[in-house]
């Protein structure tokens, strides 16, 4: 399973966003719901091995995760908004320490970067990490900042965790996404 897990900054952690105003209301909930589709899509399919984990860190409520599992998602469709309308349906739900399920394949609990990386263990992608393509072997699971550095609280729970970099060049957290996918994609179809 491969794993992509996102911090929203941000992010509201309310459901109190427009649909038509995801960057502004959502507190960049654009940038997730890319992220969300960069992670899950492919031309006419999904990757039914991938899940991705928004991190939502902004107002109003305490952060928030709520993972998109690529095997079990339903209603879907590769647009920002049909993302927004799962992330916004996921967080006006009560929820508590452990996931609880929003829709087919979308679900949500309290809790955020220290909650995840308590369950699991992560490589951090970063433009001042080592080159995917010179890696010998890649991990299965990612962390990536917004559109904003990882803060100094972030920056020491990753600290130990390796760092990879898809490209000399700082690209979009989801274009980073679909590059390290297409890494993955020929090294298991053995095209190095």
């Amino acid at each position: 399973m491969i794993s992509f897990a996102i911090i929203g900054h941000l992010a509201r952690t309310d459901g109190e966003f427009s649909l038509n105003d995801l960057p502004g209301s959502g507190g960049r909930m654009d940038v997730l719901c890319r992220c969300v589709n960069a992670s899950l899509f492919l031309s006419h399919d999904l990757r039914r091995d991938t899940e991705c984990y928004l991190i939502l860190c902004g107002e109003s409520a305490a952060p928030k995760t709520i993972r998109f599992s690529g095997n079990t998602i339903r209603s879907l469709s590769p647009d920002e908004r049909s993302a927004g309308a799962l992330v916004k349906k996921a967080l006006n739900l009560p929820v508590g320490s452990e996931f609880r399920d929003a829709a087919p394949g979308v679900s949500v609990r309290k809790g955020g970067l220290e909650r995840l990386i308590a369950d699991d263990s992560f490589a951090v992608l970063d433009e001042k990490g080592s080159d995917i393509r010179s890696a010998e072997s890649l991990p299965t699971s990612f962390i990536l900042s917004d559109h904003l550095n990882f803060t100094g609280d972030e920056e020491s729970l990753i600290q130990q965790y390796p760092r990879y970099s898809v490209g000399p060049s700082c690209l979009h957290a989801d274009h980073t996404i679909t590059v390290l996918n297409n890494e993955l994609d020929r090294r298991r179809c053995g095209w190095q």
